[in-house]
């Protein structure tokens, strides 16, 4: 083990900093890129080094190609892409990139799952719930049944990384709360946005299960639920905690993953009716998730599980964790406060029952609890913190 050498890529996420860190712990050398050079990840003590590459997004092949150099001038053994533009690009040019390991799935399989359009078909043939929905191609389609949807609405891309022309592009989720916002939403989208899945909004809390499958196995299980998201309207997490496991969700998710032959790791993510308690599926990330450092921390170690999976051992199945487990990425949520100050409720198209800012702020002010970790600051390893503050500041 102390001569495997680990390539991360997308040194910029937090991610990759949980994942630096928790291998580099484990005794791997671990080498970090980034389109910048200098990054959050690599700024860790864990990381032997760090490097700029190209950005896989706008430029894929000169990506992989420096990714492919590294690995043979550093002997790579293990390489772990963390976001979706680096996965694209470099699973097109796994073979160019042998003998390392990517544990991932082919790029078919990724693409397949990472396709919400086939993703909520196949999750409706098992039984699992999920948003009503329409799925346009052109922007046109819509006004013909404009008199037919229920409002408010969700805009959600069929592919978070877009294609049209030639072009990717990362496209995000929108909110219409009314056929005038859906018009001007509509308007402003790019052509990499279709297929547009419109779904219909479900309020209630996020939960997402997290799986590791390996060879048709399952290795590792955690959940946790949403506390706050960036956006406030719903995004990424800012603060989260541990959760049992719902073995039916469980099942549910295995079963799904199953159904793409899917190998590695993955997050499916539900939200809960509230007036229901009905789960229904929002989406399926077939990577290393933003949130990854609060299940290391409640005792659940994908990183260090996957990369034993690439290598050809057997971990033990790992489903017991501790629950009651937070998370808090500090700068997300102030930036979640700021915005739930400057604007109004209904400019950030927050659902029904959405707490009140005098409750916000009084909850941001509450900096630490019994169960609370800072994803990002620790005491043995301050550097990222600090860089991810100056960088912070920076962009304003």
């Amino acid at each position: 083990m102390p001569s495997t050498t680990i390539l991360i890529t997308d040194g910029e996420q937090r991610a990759a900093l949980a994942v630096v860190r928790s291998l580099g712990r484990a005794g791997y050398r671990v080498d970090v890129c980034s389109t910048r050079g200098r990054s959050l990840a690599g700024a860790s003590r864990h990381a032997r080094c760090e490097f700029a590459v190209p950005d896989p997004l706008h430029e894929p092949s000169h990506f992989a190609e420096a990714v492919a150099g590294h690995c043979r001038d550093r002997a790579v053994d293990v390489l772990l892409p963390i976001a979706e533009p680096a996965l694209l690009a470099l699973l097109q040019a796994r073979d160019s990139l042998a003998p390392v390991r990517i544990p991932f799935p082919s790029l078919g399989r990724f693409r397949a799952i990472s396709d919400k359009e086939a993703l909520t078909e196949a999750a409706a043939r098992l039984g699992i719930r999920v948003p009503e929905q329409r799925v346009l191609h052109a922007p046109a389609e819509a006004e013909r049944q404009m008199d037919s949807f229920r409002f408010p609405l969700v805009l959600k891309p069929a592919r978070s990384v877009g294609e049209a022309g030639g072009q990717r592009l990362k496209v995000g989720v929108r909110y219409a709360m009314d056929p005038g916002a859906l018009r001007r939403e509509l308007s402003q989208l790019p052509a990499q946005a279709f297929p547009l899945l419109l779904q219909q909004r479900v309020v209630g809390p996020g939960v997402g299960i997290f799986l590791l499958r390996w060879q048709g196995r399952r290795v590792a299980t955690f959940a946790h639920r949403r506390l706050r998201e960036k956006p406030p309207s719903g995004g990424v997490s800012v603060y989260r905690e541990s959760i049992p496991a719902d073995p039916a969700l469980v099942e549910l998710s295995e079963a799904l993953l199953a159904a793409f032959d899917w190998d590695g790791v993955a997050m499916v993510e539900y939200k809960i009716e509230e007036a229901t308690g009905t789960p229904y599926l929002m989406e399926v990330n077939g990577r290393f998730w933003g949130s990854l450092q609060l299940a290391v921390d409640a005792g659940v170690d994908f990183p260090r599980l996957l990369v034993e999976c690439a290598l050809g051992r057997e971990p033990r199945p790992c489903s017991e964790y501790r629950s009651g487990v937070r998370s808090r990425w500090w700068w997300g949520d102030f930036d979640h406060l700021l915005a739930r100050m400057r604007r109004s409720a209904d400019a950030l198209a927050l659902p029904p029952g959405a707490p009140g800012r005098g409750r916000v702020l009084r909850d941001f002010l509450t900096l630490w609890k019994p169960g609370d970790h800072s994803e990002v600051f620790r005491f043995a390893d301050p550097v990222p913190a600090l860089r991810e503050s100056i960088d912070w500041l920076r962009r304003r």
